[in-house]
């Protein structure tokens, strides 16, 4: 099979964006590229032109003129695009899951079980969302009508490059949006597959557009743009804030997918022998590299001793190293930044007094090169310690001890975030109320299977909105009330 980065090049699209479905050379006065680096080999294997604000002008004017006729086609034949779209995504897992695991260092055997698989999903649920909705509804003599918001700019994130796409892509289209995506560009290699996978399923010009760049170019430019009707971001809470404060002057509606700092509540009763090895395959799925990560590991005082042992186990049997070879459950850390930031608030946590499990600062003794991590495990964490309130984005997990169900909660909720949260226990009436009294948009209990129609978004610093599912599709929809319309 020709390997993602050599279909990119031979195709000329690293050097291109798609928009009014077409593939084009940037059109802004200011060139610029982007070096993709392999964070197995630290070696850079691509360069990525990025854009600016007339590129960006260009992709919203497109989005713009087919906005009308798209907002307007039958739901059948907006379900029968992201159909195919869905179709050629399977087709191509190899070589989606390929491109992942080169450009951030996901595990090859978990590229192709999880983020590409799952990306797909988000398609399925968004076309069969799109069926299944009534978009208008008969209340009296008023009809409420649910109508696609307009032209919808959409930043996703390096950690799951394609399954952010597809989270926001899909039910815009679905919504009767046009929009243009703004990829990470540290991730943008399977961004540009996914446009390839637009082309080909015979989307319509200017529906969907593709524009690479950065944050404070292209994504600051698409937030204040008046002809952008809604700004849909994925990213920490910090570029969060900036794209709401962009948007700001023009009214534009924000969704924000933000940062996290989720706990997981084990309660007294809980099988500890299940509990805490999910918990630590949770925490560090990939890589503790997800905003909704468990990675504060709740445990009565009186269980420490004992979770220690059972998380260091699990822990151990984790294989870090070269994301292609099968037999490795985790990769490298994605970037040099984040690897940094993940070894610094290692060395934070040895200093606040925490106690080391297992792991630590430094690359696994049997790996010189590549962005590796040492998965970590702290415990006898204090709630007020750094290593507990900061999202680290990286394999550290806190295990705090609590006396009461009641400190649990309260520790629990005590953080700026509030995107996800674990309960484990036996008892279901006892974790269902924990659950209730815990602030964060989704509660997990017992490690229930994932569900791509479970709406997912934060509490207070953790954003606003919500994606997956029905709800997700809402957030591009406007409501419209036509008083008198049924006589």
């Amino acid at each position: 099979m020709t390997s993602p980065l050599q279909h990119l090049t031979e195709a000329g699209f690293l050097g291109k964006f798609y928009i009014d479905g077409e593939w084009r050379k940037p059109v802004g006065s200011v060139a610029a590229a982007a070096t993709v680096v392999n964070p197995a080999t630290e070696q850079p294997i691509a360069e990525v032109t990025l854009g600016d604000d007339d590129d960006v002008d260009c992709a919203i004017a497109a989005a713009r003129r087919a906005f009308a006729g798209w907002s307007v086609t039958p739901p059948a034949d907006r379900a029968a695009l992201l159909d195919r779209v869905h179709g050629l995504l399977l087709q191509r897992l190899e070589l989606f899951a390929q491109a992942l695991t080169c450009e951030m260092g996901a595990a090859i055997t978990y590229a192709r079980r999880a983020q590409v698989p799952l990306a797909a999903e988000h398609i399925r649920v968004a076309r069969d969302n799109l069926t299944n909705h009534p978009f208008v509804i008969r209340r009296g003599n008023t009809a409420i009508m649910h109508e696609a918001i307009g032209v919808c700019g959409l930043i996703t994130p390096w950690n799951w490059p394609l399954y952010q796409i597809t989270a926001k892509v899909g039910p815009a289209l679905a919504a009767g949006c046009t929009v243009v995506l703004k990829p990470s560009e540290l991730s943008p290699l399977s961004a540009l597959l996914f446009a390839e996978v637009m082309d080909d399923a015979g989307c319509p010009p200017g529906v969907f557009n593709l524009v690479n760049g950065t944050g404070p170019i292209v994504g600051a430019a698409l937030a204040s743009h008046p002809e952008v009707d809604m700004i849909s971001i994925t990213g920490s809470t910090r570029a969060g804030v900036l794209v709401a404060q962009a948007a700001a002057p023009t009214v534009k509606r924000v969704a924000q997918e933000l940062g996290g700092k989720s706990p997981n509540i084990i309660l007294p009763d809980a099988d500890l022998s299940r509990a805490v090895p999910l918990g630590v395959g949770a925490a560090f799925r990939n890589l503790g590299q997800s905003c909704s990560a468990p990675t504060r590991m709740l445990v009565s005082r009186s269980q420490v001793e004992e979770v220690e042992i059972l998380a260091a186990a699990a822990a151990s049997e984790l294989v870090v190293g070269d994301p292609l070879a099968e037999s490795t459950t985790h990769g490298p850390i994605a970037n040099r930044p984040q690897f940094e930031r993940v070894q610094t608030m290692i060395s934070i946590g040895l200093k606040e007094g925490a106690k080391l499990v297992i792991g630590g600062p430094g690359r696994p003794d049997d790996l010189q090169i590549g962005l590796y991590a040492r998965p970590t495990i702290f415990s006898n964490v204090r709630r007020d310690m750094r290593i507990a309130q900061e999202e680290i984005f990286g394999p550290v997990l806190s295990i705090i001890p609590y006396d009461t169900v009641e400190e649990a909660i309260e520790i629990a909720n005590d953080t700026v975030y509030g995107l996800g949260a674990h309960v484990q226990g036996t008892d279901m009436e006892k974790i269902r109320a924990v659950a209730h009294q815990i602030r964060s948009g989704q509660v997990h209990l017992n490690h229930p299977d994932w569900d791509p129609n479970a709406p997912f978004g934060g509490y207070k610093r953790s954003g606003n909105g919500r994606e997956y599912g029905l709800e997700g599709m809402e957030e591009y929809l406007e409501t419209k009330a036509v008083l008198g319309y049924y006589r």
